[in-house]
């Protein structure tokens, strides 16, 4: 069998150049992984406080990658879930320098500072890591869709609040790079995955 397949080999040179260069191109598919898109630019200005009742402004994430997300505190649907998420991120790069979370409540009137910090005491979490900010409702709401996610009060739903559960990863240049179902475990492997790579690290 062993000389019959070296034989037709012998004579279908070309047999060979395709089997050489599938196997190249196989094995750079699996070393190389396609560079995150751009998918928008944060530009907008704004000023919120965190859950230490800090002033917090773009110049906090200045040479920072951060992954962003909105949310509150009384949410009875996806905010649990997508905090338990987040809490995956954070854990993954709690000591990595260049790395930050940036929440945002979507209902100030309940989420006060006193609020946030208690909540943010309870995940455990350092400030310096994971801001939790709140601020006027029609500011935040603004800087939803400026990320391009949805964010509206609707008595009609449990809660009172219609909102996007997607985490936002921004880059160093305040470049959108990509979206991920905070509600999705698999969606935020995916998440913790690019962001390494995206920092280059294994």
């Amino acid at each position: 069998m062993m000389r019959e397949l070296r034989s037709y080999l012998q004579v279908k040179p070309w047999l060979v150049m395709f089997l050489v260069l599938t196997a190249m191109l196989v094995s750079g598919c699996e070393k190389e992984k396609p560079e995150l898109p751009v998918l928008g630019e944060v530009t907008e200005n704004f000023s919120f406080r965190n859950q230490d009742n800090q002033v917090v402004t773009a110049e906090i994430f200045k040479d920072k990658v951060f992954i962003t997300d909105f949310f509150f505190t009384t949410c009875p649907t996806i905010c649990p879930i997508m905090k338990r998420q987040m809490m995956r991120v954070y854990q993954a790069f709690e000591n990595h320098p260049d790395v930050l979370l940036f929440s945002h409540t979507i209902d100030p009137e309940h989420d006060t500072v006193e609020v946030l910090g208690n909540f943010a005491d309870g995940l455990g979490i350092k400030t310096e890591k994971w801001q939790m900010v709140t601020g006027p409702q029609d500011d935040i709401f603004a800087m939803a869709k400026h990320y391009m996610l949805a964010a509206i009060k609707n008595d009609q739903v449990e809660g009172g609040y219609i909102h996007s559960g997607s985490f936002v990863l921004v880059d160093k240049d305040k470049k959108i790079r990509g979206y991920y179902n905070g509600t999705d475990p698999e969606e935020v492997d995916a998440l913790i995955a690019d962001l390494k790579d995206f920092l280059g690290e294994k």
